[in-house]
């Protein structure tokens, strides 16, 4: 695969987090074929754990295309992190703007320009009780067909054993040493909406397609079967009435109730 220029802050970045990804995980890689030589696309990847986009990066990292990841705007602000966000090329999104293809025209203009744009689709972590993702917001979908880009598939699972979401403290649990499976998937087929009018209907049934091609991937990963209906999240709304996240996905009442997610089987253990 051809090497793209990834420049200095994410070289840097990746001096600093990829030591202590390899002395404390083990990877199980696969799918790296798919991603693009050349020209832009995009990849949607499910969110379980605080480490994993770190676990997605270096997966990404390796293949010569850099991700450039939507991160809300206040990540933008310190003075390190904010330093290393700006310098290697992050997104800032407009939690606060109601108007989604604003929000998103930097993404679509860093497609445009042959980069490799990471959504997180659920928009947070999973709140799914045995965290397989949840409903995607259309984001993704937005830009894709805005531009027609390839949408790539992945997967991740492992993060969440060495930090579990919602556990009561942040520490590790690095031993035993864990191991962090990254999968790309082929392109989501999308050929029969190429060309067609973003409206809300066709919005959601491309990103319903891109949440059934990671969950397919997930379910190889984890050899279970996962949930007839993913998990509806609506986050908080505020004052204004307007969601906290951009894009958040229409009320379904025939998607399962939110419930408290179960810890993994190492913390159920304990």
């Amino acid at each position: 695969m051809s090497r793209h220029r990834i420049g200095f802050w994410y070289r840097l970045a990746a001096s600093v987090v990829k030591p202590p990804l390899l002395v404390f995980f083990r990877r199980s890689w696969r799918g790296r074929e798919h991603m693009p030589s050349a020209g832009g696309f995009i990849t949607a990847v499910n969110h379980n754990s605080y480490l994993d986009p770190l676990s997605y990066a270096h997966f990404q990292y390796s293949t010569g295309r850099v991700p450039r990841f939507l991160a809300k705007q206040s990540l933008f602000r310190g003075r390190v992190v904010g330093t290393f966000m700006r310098g290697t090329g992050q997104i800032p999104v407009l939690r606060e703007s109601s108007d989604a293809a604003g929000a998103f025209r930097a993404a679509v203009d860093a497609v445009n320009r042959g980069e490799c744009v990471a959504f997180y689709p659920e928009g947070t972590l999973t709140r799914d009780p045995d965290l397989w993702p949840m409903e995607g917001k259309t984001g993704a979908a937005r830009v894709a067909l805005l531009t027609g880009a390839p949408v790539i598939p992945v997967a991740q699972w492992g993060a969440h054993e060495a930090m579990p979401p919602y556990a009561r403290t942040k520490r590790f649990r690095l031993l035993p040493r864990k191991t962090l499976t990254v999968v790309a998937g082929p392109p989501v087929d999308l050929a029969e909406f190429q060309g067609a009018e973003p409206t809300a209907d066709v919005l959601r049934q491309v990103t319903d397609r891109i949440m059934d091609a990671i969950t397919r991937l997930l379910a190889e990963i984890r050899d279970e079967a996962p949930p007839e209906r993913r998990l509806a999240f609506h986050p908080r709304k505020d004052a204004a009435g307007s969601s906290d996240t951009p894009d958040a996905p229409a009320t379904s009442d025939t998607t399962r109730a939110p419930q408290a997610p179960r810890a993994p089987e190492q913390e159920r253990a304990e």
